[in-house]
């Protein structure tokens, strides 16, 4: 089966022209759906609950609705038909699975009349949706209804183990009978929600042979493109944050594999698409013109059947990518190559078909003529894997975060280090000014402030008391944080701050060593008489400094 009947389009382009499925009309096949369901799921209420069995899994039930009706069944303007319901039992434990409760289930398929989707599949099936949006109704060839009956044993147990899976959500497989032709329907979860608009709508397998959409196709108001289609439009793929990126892969890996162990290929990962940026503008140059959609909550109320539910993610509205709009239909945030901000629905589809001879077959006589690997039939585990490498490598990428390189963290550091020594150097200037006004005030000679200077370099453990007239002289000079500048080009990779304040006939130097800050003041004879020229290198570091 093909995806294009999930792309969300309702049928509104014929609507005077019915269409038919094994010569019924499609109006006739709704009402027995609406009908059959309607009797079968309220008969089941009155069974009592119980564990499944292995039996449970072959049960087909039947009943008979006449069109003049019956004890046990209304009256109706259809055919006489027959309404089989295959595995009840377990059918109702995949819906409490999902949180269905009967009420729910009958009132979203029997409350209101069934939409025909206007694109059916390649096999010619229908595609009905419910008008709340949250399942979708197909019908399905004989070997399918086949397949996923002998198929149920084993979803059972894959459903038990981890309900948030991709793979489509079973609820339901019926038949109906009426002049000698069958109609099998099975009802799923729906992947792209009708209120939401699809841009752009894709049918990837991961293959390239005859991997593009149609002219005919392409001439639909909302096209299903394929896998030539999707690398030609998004060639960059479409990127996610790490967690959603893991959850997202960890969950196709888990599927894949277990199609694999069924035996399952030739199935398709169905994509839409939904641009935040052009859903706003839209918004902005059109009224709300669906009155039934605007008034839908905002999420499908059946569990696990979102995206963003399926593949195990939280969904973060704080992560960077969707901010704007907070009613995002469980879909899962992403952005293009362009920037642009998506909210992408995806899901599992068209997992009936199994490697059997006439697939086997097939893939036989497509190898001889084309590449054999590139052609969609293909065996299991092969399919699987090229599968997974095309939505790893060519689809869904992950968000690299920018490293900060050594140089950037090294700006960093010294800048955070500049800051520091601007409140450690002002602090000790404003300490020897109050200093060099006691001086001046005692008169002290100067020699003997310089003799104590002198002294003072043979004792690193202490800070000088008097400093001498040229000290105080330039260190009352305002040091602020425009005079200081970083020299990167230290070697070492240590930080040096330079004053550029004129007068200070002495230099001063602050080196870290082992996470501790020494404060050296050296003497220079030529810098005392020229009194013009005077240089403060700070080298800086984490902890307190002490005077050499």
């Amino acid at each position: 089966m093909s995806s294009a009947a999930e792309n969300g389009d309702a049928a509104s382009g014929k609507q005077n022209e019915e269409k038919t499925y094994k010569k019924t009309a499609s109006s006739a096949i709704k009402g027995a759906i609406q009908l059959g369901i309607g009797y079968t799921v309220g008969n089941l209420t009155s069974k009592p609950d119980r564990d499944v069995l292995m039996q449970d899994f072959y049960v087909v039930e039947s009943v008979f609705l006449p069109s003049e009706g019956s004890n046990l069944t209304p009256a109706h303007h259809y055919p006489d038909f027959r309404f089989k319901t295959y595995a009840p039992l377990a059918f109702r434990y995949f819906r409490e699975l999902f949180g269905i409760k009967p009420d729910d289930y009958l009132y979203s398929i029997c409350s209101e009349p069934l939409i025909e989707l206007s694109n059916p599949g390649a096999s010619g099936s229908l595609f009905f949706v419910t008008s709340d949006d949250e399942f979708i109704i197909k019908t399905v060839q004989h070997k399918e209804a086949e397949f996923l009956q002998k198929l149920l044993p084993g979803y059972y147990m894959n459903l038990n183990q981890n309900p948030r899976t991709l793979l489509p959500k079973f609820y339901g497989l019926y038949c109906m009978q009426s002049g000698g032709i069958n109609i099998r329907i099975v009802v799923m979860n729906n992947v792209l929600p009708r209120s939401m608009r699809m841009h752009f709508t894709y049918d990837l397998k991961g293959s390239t042979y005859k991997r593009r959409a149609s002219r005919k196709e392409r001439e639909k108001s909302n096209p299903t493109f394929k896998d030539l289609d999707f690398l030609q439009d998004m060639h960059e793929g479409l990127y996610f944050d790490t967690e959603t990126y893991n959850a997202l892969m960890k969950t196709l890996q888990r599927d894949c594999r277990v199609l694999e162990s069924f035996k399952i290929m030739d199935y398709s990962l169905l994509l839409g698409i939904h641009i935040l940026d052009h859903s706003l503008k839209e918004k902005e140059e059109e009224n709300p013109q669906n009155v039934p959609d605007a008034k839908r909550s905002g999420m499908q109320k059946v569990l696990y059947s979102t995206a963003m539910e399926s593949i195990q993610g939280p969904g973060k509205p704080g992560d960077g990518i969707i901010t704007e709009n907070p009613d995002t239909m469980g879909g899962i945030p992403a952005k293009s190559h362009k920037g642009e901000k998506l909210l992408l629905f995806m899901g599992i589809i068209d997992i009936l078909q199994s490697y059997r001879l006439m697939k086997k077959l097939e893939h036989s006589w497509k190898a001889l003529v084309y590449d054999g690997d590139t052609v969609s039939v293909h065996r299991p585990s092969f399919y699987a894997d090229r599968f997974l490498k095309f939505m790893n490598s060519r689809v869904f990428k992950k968000i690299q975060a920018l490293k900060a390189s050594p140089s950037k963290k090294r700006c960093n550091s010294i800048a955070a280090l500049k800051a520091t020594s601007q409140e450690i150097v002002s602090s000790i200037s404003q300490e020897w000014k109050g200093e060099k006004r006691d001086l001046l005030t005692e008169g002290q000679s100067f020699s003997s402030l310089d003799e104590e200077a002198l002294g003072s370099r043979h004792r690193p453990d202490l800070v000088p008391s008097t400093p001498s007239l040229f000290e105080a002289a330039s260190l009352a000079t305002t040091i602020s944080s425009s005079s200081l500048y970083v020299n990167e080009h230290c070697p070492h990779d240590r930080t040096t701050l330079y004053s550029n304040s004129k007068g200070l006939p002495s230099s001063s130097t602050f080196t870290l060593e082992e996470g501790t800050i020494y404060l050296t003041s050296e003497s220079n004879a030529l810098e005392m008489q020229d009194d013009n020229a005077s240089v403060l290198d700070v080298y800086l570091g984490k902890f307190g400094f002490i005077q050499k």
